[in-house]
């Protein structure tokens, strides 16, 4: 792959942020949720998924905290709406105010010397909030071929984070390289969150109370039934979220779903595609058919969970 520099701020348009005021936010959405937000301190952040009963992912999101009774859930914007109008029929009695609030924060990634830019450590691992005096808040994200990242969220009337201008694209191919899902539109019901690896990248407490699907996100990790997982993969041609993908020896019957793909600035396309382990050994593997442009995998930038 040609070498890219990744360095800068770029501004994240396709996000959007839902706003849990109150006494009971941190237990509501504790209750609701595949993470623990009960415990969530002020320096940690979350990546969490929202499930069916069928324990199917609707919706993801990084949380953080910044004040004891206010969570901020950072999710793809598309399917905001519908997760804030889900989430509101719940909330029924417990002390606890959810609204969108997108038009109320600024959303930055910062990658590279971006971050030193603005006072921050690249070393942080991922997973964690830095405040920026009483505003501001950063969380560390994993980084995409080495290189660190972050999110930034900042009220909309703030300066920008320091650091050029880094374009929208690149930023959303380093999503992909960075291994971690982002759920949109297009797989909306289509993975439990092991098939996305959530459970490797901290989106999952299995040591958490009752959720929406717990009892079947359990059982596919502790009965070792898991038979997909998401891998990062490269083609030559164009691949879309939400495409099949075959094996070349048969037309029929797809083997796996591209969670996420990006355009590559050095050429090709950059995919997250989540398909059958049985699949990915055997190789061979296509996009949109049997006949389409050839998937090659390439390493994740972290190692996956044993089955328990």
């Amino acid at each position: 792959m040609t070498t890219v520099v990744l360095n800068g701020a770029a501004t994240l348009s396709p996000l959007g942020v839902i706003r849990a005021e109150g006494p009971d936010a941190a237990s509501f959405l504790h209750g609701q949720l595949t993470q623990d937000f009960s415990l969530l301190g002020a320096t940690e952040a979350r990546l969490a998924a929202l499930c069916t009963a069928k324990g199917r992912i609707i919706a993801s999101f990084i949380g953080i905290r910044p004040q004891p009774e206010l969570i901020l859930l950072v999710c793809s914007r598309d399917i905001l709406a519908a997760t804030l109008k889900r989430l509101s029929m719940y909330v029924l009695r417990a002390k606890a105010k959810l609204t969108d609030a997108t038009d109320q924060f600024a959303l930055y990634g910062l990658a590279g010397t971006a971050l030193t830019a603005n006072g921050l450590d690249a070393a942080t691992p991922p997973g964690k909030r830095t405040a920026i005096g009483d505003d501001i808040s950063v969380v560390s994200l994993y980084p995409a071929d080495g290189v660190p990242r972050a999110l930034w969220i900042a009220p909309v009337d703030h300066a920008a984070p320091a650091g050029p201008k880094l374009d929208a694209d690149l930023w959303q191919w380093s999503e992909v390289r960075s291994g971690i899902v982002t759920v949109t539109t297009p797989i909306i019901e289509a993975f439990v969150p092991q098939m996305i690896n959530y459970e490797s990248v901290g989106g999952v407490n299995f040591k958490k109370g009752c959720y929406p699907g717990q009892e079947i996100v359990a059982r596919s990790q502790f009965r070792g039934t898991l038979k997909r997982r998401t891998y990062l993969m490269q083609a030559d041609a164009p691949v879309a979220t939400g495409q099949e993908v075959f094996a070349a020896t048969d037309g029929e019957q797809p083997v796996g779903t591209v969670a996420q793909a990006a355009q590559a600035p050095g050429g090709g396309w950059s995919a997250l595609v989540s398909m059958q382990i049985s699949a990915l050994e055997a190789g061979g593997l296509h996009a949109g058919a049997a006949s389409g442009p050839a998937l090659t995998v390439e390493p994740l930038p972290y190692p996956l969970l044993e089955d328990i």
